[in-house]
């Protein structure tokens, strides 16, 4: 047998043991309930959100992966690799998949929020975090699956898989653009006031805790970030845009939607 070939049998058998090993991990960190139903996929729009035959688009909870190339933009990277992995999932499981809709059942655009399962129970977000092929969220109330999906993440970002392979996280004194990140920096102040928690960051970034999310986080500790290197993500808002930046203010702002989406 040629060696390529006998490479070819080497790598197969390494991604069936991989396989194995993480459909047991999957099957204990996020077990699916005891009985869900079962949909039939239409088509994979993205690496996140899928759309079933019943019309319904369904996004995935707990799972952001990066964004495919629309209205002439290009794909981010990654973003064309989480689709075809999803689509072989999906085809993994004959077009058919099991959803746990959230306490939110829908987003802003009418799409299903949904944690979503396989056949053999695996649950799909994790099974692409713990690959690298997207970063975990976290979004209050749909947080039932955050511990799970945040070991999924750490399998990946230790191993340096996908994503993680060249660390994504942007210095918070470097953010020049709107949309999702991973942010490090140096906590320069934290101040309350009616619009929630304020954590100030070096260069031009706050990140806000909201009033109504405040009884979700330690906010004693968060207070003793002050001087500290902290990472957090979320989806920066631009708050230069249409005139709405305010002297003094930051122009670069993160919410942040819960404790997972915070830390040293």
């Amino acid at each position: 047998m040629d060696f390529s070939r006998l490479l070819k049998k080497a790598s197969l058998a390494g991604a069936f043991f991989m396989s194995a090993i993480w459909l047991s991990s999957a099957q204990a960190l996020c077990p699916a309930p005891a009985s869900l139903p079962v949909y039939q996929v239409e088509r994979v729009v993205d690496g996140d959100t899928v759309r079933l035959t019943d019309g319904r688009s369904v996004r995935m909870i707990g799972l952001n992966t990066p964004e495919t190339g629309k209205q002439g933009q290009s794909a981010e990277p990654f973003a064309e690799v989480a689709k075809r992995r999803l689509q072989a999932l999906v085809a993994e499981n004959d077009g058919r998949i099991s959803l746990q809709v959230g306490e939110q059942g829908k987003d802003r655009y009418g799409r299903t929020l949904a944690n979503v399962y396989g056949r053999n129970g695996a649950n799909l977000e994790a099974q692409l975090l713990s690959e690298g092929l997207g970063y975990l969220v976290a979004v209050a109330p749909n947080v039932a699956l955050v511990g799970c999906q945040q070991a999924a993440e750490r399998i990946a970002r230790q191993s340096r898989l996908g994503l993680w392979r060249n660390s994504p996280v942007q210095a918070a004194q470097q953010i020049d653009k709107g949309g999702f990140a991973v942010v490090a920096g140096q906590v320069i102040d934290v101040q309350q006031n009616g619009g929630g928690l304020w954590i100030e960051l070096q260069g031009e970034l706050v990140l806000r805790i909201a009033p109504d999310l405040l009884k979700q986080f330690d906010v004693a500790a968060v207070r003793r970030m002050k001087g500290q290197q902290i990472e957090a993500r979320g989806w920066i808002i631009d708050r230069a845009r249409g005139g709405g930046l305010a002297s003094g203010q930051s122009r670069w702002m993160m919410p942040i939607t819960h404790p997972a989406m915070l830390g040293l």
